[in-house]
């Protein structure tokens, strides 16, 4: 008689080395997420003092040249250069999963993309709900509470010190990479509102030539900036925000290793190479920079909080943060695992779930950026969405703390016993299973 095929196990342990991979870029998240919230603190508290004009004075300081039409606030630029190059990263990180890394497996990859469809449509659909009848255009920040900051998430798990399991630690990073990809998308349908079409013809020519080169032995650094800062100038004048250049340019590098590659990184790929180098760039100063910016807002006292939580937008945003990412993150999982017969690792409960939703309501810089995206020429509304994002996503980090906390010596006990499951040769006997 055939015996049955055992069940799925929802977020068990991955192969070792990607589990390796996985921790080390967790590590430098998490220093970039402390940045970020430095640096949005600092352009927070700043805005909210006798010198608050010096900050939007430099906020509002243009540079670049008008021919180009690239006369752009540094503000402007922040949100447009560098988030850039925050996607190219994220392009680079989910091609390589799903390419080289363990979610090249569709039953793990399923996991993650439905979680953060589910973590898409929850806050959405409760955006929608408080706001609908307004007719000030409210529903335009339908996508604002919609993102995931795995920064700012990883930078939450430092400071409480938890010992959340790897594996859900690799559901959270996987299912922020692949929330930005939905956000890039997102931005690209929705808040594209002039679309030339020439200029999008045209920025298809350098990015065809960058995708030849990258896979190419042409791929010099001298080759490939050049034709990447050209098809996001070409992109950016095409009406889609640039941002979305960075992402499609990131997927074109290849993640497995070809035969015309040499140096001393030739074991990896280039995708994983150039990640490895340009990663310290976007979360150590593209990101910080733009969170400096994008944070500063004159609350004006307790009165200033109130007229904010008046308007539905900003309540819609803090609910869809919080109660959004909870249910949405945590119902598509559940449903997920009944669906597919599946059931959760031995050491793990829904409450463990239902902490890495709200982690997921830690929706900050992607947020930010929708925002302004959403309500370009409506100042005050676009004060009262940064303070959404600010209350919601510290709502759902206080939330998610305490419901870690609790769960902390649970996860420490499973950090021992997979510790004592080293074997003489350093590799846990725990990843070797099939």
């Amino acid at each position: 008689m055939r015996s049955p095929e055992p069940r799925l196990r929802l977020f068990a342990p991955g192969s070792w080395p990607e589990s390796r991979r996985i921790a080390a870029v967790l590590r430098k998240e998490t220093v970039g997420g402390v940045l970020l919230i430095v640096a949005a603190a600092i352009g927070l508290i700043w805005a909210n003092t006798p010198w608050s004009n010096a900050y939007y004075t430099l906020r509002d300081t243009h540079l670049g040249p008008s021919s180009l039409h690239l006369n752009l606030s540094l503000g402007t630029w922040a949100a447009d250069g560098l988030l850039a190059i925050f996607f190219f990263v994220v392009g680079l990180e989910l091609k390589r999963e799903f390419i080289a890394g363990d979610l090249r497996d569709p039953r793990r990859a399923a996991l993650p993309v439905v979680a953060a469809i589910g973590g898409m449509i929850g806050p959405a659909m409760i955006f929608a709900v408080i706001n609908l009848g307004d007719d000030g255009g409210a529903l335009n920040g339908w996508a604002i509470p919609t993102a995931t900051d795995i920064a700012f998430a990883l930078a939450v798990l430092a400071v409480i010190s938890t010992h959340l399991p790897t594996a859900l630690r690799t559901f959270l990073l996987t299912l922020a990479v692949v929330d930005d990809l939905l956000a890039v998308t997102v931005i690209a349908i929705f808040y594209t509102d002039d679309l030339n079409i020439t200029y999008l013809g045209l920025a298809a020519i350098p990015f065809t030539a960058f995708a030849i080169a990258v896979n190419t032995r042409l791929n010099a650094v001298w080759i490939l900036v050049p034709l990447a800062i050209l098809t996001w100038w070409l992109i950016h004048q095409s009406g889609v925000h640039a941002t979305v250049a960075g992402a499609l340019l990131g997927f074109t590098v290849p993640v497995t290793q070809t035969a015309s590659s040499a140096g001393p990184d030739t074991d990896k790929g280039l995708a994983e190479r150039f990640e490895h180098r340009i990663r310290p760039l976007s979360a150590g100063f593209a990101v910080p920079v733009f969170a400096f910016f994008a944070a500063g807002v004159t609350i004006s006292g307790l009165t200033g909080l109130v007229n904010s939580l008046g308007d539905r937008v900003t309540l819609g945003i803090i609910v869809g943060l919080v109660a959004g990412k909870l249910v949405g993150i945590t119902a598509t999982t559940y449903l997920t695992a009944k669906l597919t017969r599946a059931e959760l690792h031995d050491d793990l409960a829904w409450i463990d779930v239902a902490g890495v939703g709200l982690l997921g309501g830690i929706g900050f810089t992607v947020s930010l950026l929708i925002g302004e995206l959403a309500f370009p020429d409506d100042t005050l509304r676009g004060d009262h969405v940064r303070i959404g994002v600010l209350l919601g996503t510290l709502t759902a980090a206080l939330l998610a703390t305490i419901v870690l906390r609790i769960r902390n010596r649970t996860y420490r006990l499973i950090a021992e016993h997979e510790a004592r499951d080293d074997d003489h040769d350093g590799i846990p006997d725990l990843y070797q299973k099939p």
